[in-house]
C-alpha cells in the first residue's frame, strides 16, 4: 500500500498562501471553496492529481477546502498519541446514506418478507454470520478458501490449523454478539470478544483476553513493503483509553448528539487506532461495530457482511484509516468509506434475496406437478432439493443441515429422514454417522 502524502501544516499553509495572494481577488476565491469539491471528500494526496480552480494553486485550493471543513467538524473523546482530538464531519453524502440506513436497516416498511418470516429468518442469519466470520478472518490473513471455510462451519468439524481456527473463532464471536446486544459495553466485554476471536491462534496464548503490555508495543506495517503505517498509543495508556471507548459506546460522554450509525463506525475506528491487543484488533473492531449497530436498533445488520466488501478492496479500507490519521485526525474519510460499504451491503442483500426468492419459486414450480411432494416439503427441504439439483453427488449431513438453517438437531434429522422416506435421498453410514446423498435422476423423480 502506498502511504498517502501528508497535507501541509495549516500554520505554514496559511502564512505561505497569505503572503502569495495578499489582499488580491484570489483571497475571495479561497474563501469561496466548499468542503467537497466535485462532491468528494478529497485528501491532499488526491487533490494533487486534480486541476485547481482557475486563479488558485493546489495549496491555496487546499486551504480553502480546509477552512470550509473546519466549521463542520465535531470533536470526539478520542485523542491521538500526541493528545490531539479526533474529529469528524457529516457531509451531504453522509446524511444521504444515513437516511437510507435508518429507513432500510432500522425500520420495517421496506423489510423483505424473507427476513420477517420465522421459517426463513434463521437461515439468512446463519448464512450472514458465517460469511462475516470467513471474510473478516481472511481480511486479517486467514489463508483458506471460502469453500473450505464454509464446509468447516457447516459440518462443525474441528478446525485444522491457524486459518481455520481464526474463522471458527470469528464465527463464535459473531454468535456471542447476538447475546450481548443491548448490554452496556464494558472493558471486560471487549476483552472477552478479543479472547474468543484469538484463542488458540497466538504465539503467546496468554495474549488472548488481555491488553498488550509495555514490552509488546507494536507498529502496524504494510505487509509487502514493511513501511510503517501506524504507531499505536503506548501500552500504559490503554486501560484509560478502553474506559473512554466504553463510555463513548454507551453514550455516557455528554457530547452533542452523534448519529447511532456514526457512533458504531467511530467505535470501529477507535479500537483499530488504539490497537489494544497484540493481535485481533481488526476483527474485534468490526465485531464492536456489529454489537453497536444491533444494540442501537439496526437489526438488519444481522443479515449483512461488511467484511465481504472490505475483503474485496482491502487497500481502500486501509487508505480510509490513513487519510483520517494523516489529515489532522479527520475521521470523515473513514466514516464515508464505511457508510458507502454499509449501503452497498444492504443493496447486495436485497439483490441476494431477490435471487433466492426466484430460485425457491423455481424449485416450487418443479414440485408443482407432484402434489404429494409439494405439500409434504417445508422450505428447508425445498432449499436442499434445489441445491441438490445444481450439485449432483453432493453429500448432506444432519449437523450441516442444522447449522445452515439454524434449527434444532431433531428438526434437521426429521427433515432429512422424511426426504429418505419420500425417495429423494439415500441414507448411508460413514464412520460413526449417517450421511445422505440424492437419488439418481432426481429431477425425473420430482415429476413423478
Amino acid at each position: 500500500m502506498r502511504i498517502p502524502r501528508k497535507p501541509p501544516l495549516m500554520e505554514e499553509l496559511r502564512t505561505g498562501v497569505m503572503e502569495q495572494y495578499g489582499s488580491g481577488p484570489g483571497i475571495g476565491l479561497i474563501f469561496s471553496q466548499g468542503s467537497t469539491p466535485g462532491g468528494k471528500y478529497l485528501h491532499w494526496d488526491d487533490l494533487l492529481y486534480r486541476d485547481p480552480p482557475e486563479g488558485l494553486d493546489h495549496k491555496a485550493w487546499w486551504l480553502g477546502i480546509k477552512m470550509s471543513r473546519a466549521g463542520r467538524l465535531v470533536p470526539t473523546p478520542l485523542k491521538d498519541s500526541q493528545g490531539q482530538v479526533v474529529q469528524f464531519g457529516v457531509t451531504d453524502r453522509a446524511q444521504e446514506i444515513l437516511h437510507f440506513v435508518d429507513k432500510m436497516a432500522a425500520g420495517s416498511i421496506e423489510t423483505p418478507e424473507e427476513l420477517m418470516n420465522p421459517e426463513t429468518r434463521d437461515f439468512y442469519i446463519s448464512k450472514s454470520v458465517a460469511e462475516e466470520a470467513i471474510r473478516s478472518s481472511q481480511l486479517e490473513g486467514a489463508a483458506t478458501t471460502r469453500l473450505v471455510a464454509k464446509e468447516l462451519l457447516q459440518t462443525g468439524r474441528p478446525p485444522k490449523g491457524k486459518a481455520e481456527q481464526m474463522i471458527y473463532n470469528n464465527y463464535q464471536a459473531m454468535l456471542s454478539i447476538r447475546d450481548l446486544k443491548g448490554q452496556p459495553l464494558t472493558p471486560a466485554m471487549v476483552l472477552h470478544l478479543q479472547e474468543v476471536l484469538t484463542i488458540d491462534t497466538l504465539k503467546d496464548p496468554t495474549a488472548s483476553g488481555r491488553l498488550r503490555r509495555a514490552d509488546e508495543d507494536i507498529i502496524v506495517s504494510d505487509r509487502n513493503s514493511q513501511a510503517t503505517l501506524h504507531v499505536p498509543p503506548p501500552a500504559e495508556e490503554l486501560d484509560s483509553r478502553l474506559i473512554r471507548l466504553c463510555a463513548f459506546a454507551n453514550n455516557e460522554t455528554g457530547l452533542q448528539f452523534i448519529h447511532p450509525v456514526l457512533r458504531a463506525i467511530l467505535l470501529h475506528y477507535w479500537l483499530a487506532y488504539d490497537h489494544l491487543f497484540v493481535d485481533g484488533n481488526g476483527r474485534t473492531a468490526r465485531a464492536l461495530f456489529y454489537w453497536s449497530m444491533a444494540s442501537q436498533g439496526y437489526w438488519l445488520c444481522e443479515f449483512l457482511s461488511i467484511s465481504r466488501l472490505l475483503h474485496a478492496a482491502p487497500a481502500k479500507y486501509g487508505l480510509a484509516f490513513l487519510h483520517s490519521e494523516t489529515d489532522d485526525n479527520d475521521a470523515t474519510y473513514f466514516i464515508l468509506h464505511q457508510l458507502e460499504t454499509l449501503q452497498k451491503a444492504i443493496f447486495d442483500l436485497h439483490a441476494y434475496l431477490e435471487r433466492k426468492t426466484s430460485e425457491m419459486a423455481e424449485a416450487r414450480e418443479r414440485l408443482a406437478s407432484n402434489s404429494k411432494l409439494s405439500k409434504a416439503l417445508n422450505h428447508r427441504q425445498v432449499a436442499l432439493i434445489q441445491h441438490a439439483i445444481r450439485h449432483s453427488g453432493y453429500l448432506y449431513s444432519i449437523e450441516q443441515h442444522r447449522r445452515i438453517h439454524g434449527v434444532a438437531y431433531q428438526s434437521a434429522r426429521t427433515d432429512l429422514l422424511n426426504l429418505v422416506e419420500l425417495g429423494l435421498l439415500i441414507r448411508q453410514k460413514s464412520g460413526r454417522r449417517f450421511i445422505f446423498r440424492t437419488v439418481e435422476n432426481l429431477e425425473a423423480k420430482l415429476r413423478t
